[in-house]
């Protein structure tokens, strides 16, 4: 008896002894300091990115040109004036044709290589901008657009012909729409 109260008394000690466990600290403390330098060169980068593209929109005076509320400028080339207005939803499959150039209207891919493409909205991969660009598209309509890096291919570009922080601008032909079923 005196032994087996030994043992529980000696299991008792043992278990009020323990400790919870504790959460390690960290081997090194990081001061937010990289994160501040990227979000000020982004900043500066998306400032120049714009005033670039406003250079651009002053030189072309005749466009009558559209900011839209995801960052982006446009203007209707061909715009389509009707009661019935089908623009892409999600699933909707849309085929479209367009081009890309640089800023300074140096041709990076021309329509053709890029060829006709069948894109179901939102359900595949492709730029944001682009993407948002043809929410804003009925068929017959074509559009051009003035994307800052952020929108297009940002910083690893297309890894081909567009670099790294590439502002764009694509010139867009919605040729049909087709509603999901």
């Amino acid at each position: 008896m005196k032994r087996n109260l030994a043992i529980l008394l000696l299991i008792l000690i043992t278990v009020l002894s323990c400790k919870t466990p504790e959460a390690r600290k960290p081997k090194s403390v990081s001061s937010g300091s990289f994160i501040d330098q990227s979000v000020a060169r982004n900043k500066a980068l998306n400032k120049k990115e714009i005033k670039a593209i406003e250079t651009v929109i002053a030189s072309q005076p005749q466009n009558d040109y559209k900011t839209s509320g995801n960052g982006f400028w446009y203007y209707y080339n061909t715009k389509i004036e009707t009661d019935s207005i089908v623009k892409p939803d999600f699933a909707d499959i849309v085929n479209f044709n367009y081009d890309i150039k640089a800023l300074d209207g140096k041709t990076i891919y021309t329509e053709e290589e890029l060829k006709t493409q069948n894109y179901a909205m939102d359900q595949q991969e492709l730029f944001t901008g682009l993407r948002e660009g043809l929410k804003l598209m009925q068929a017959g309509e074509t559009v051009t657009f003035l994307f800052p890096s952020h929108k297009a291919y940002g910083y690893y570009g297309d890894e081909n012909r567009i670099g790294t922080n590439t502002p764009l601008i694509c010139k867009v032909t919605v040729n049909t729409i087709t509603k999901k079923e």
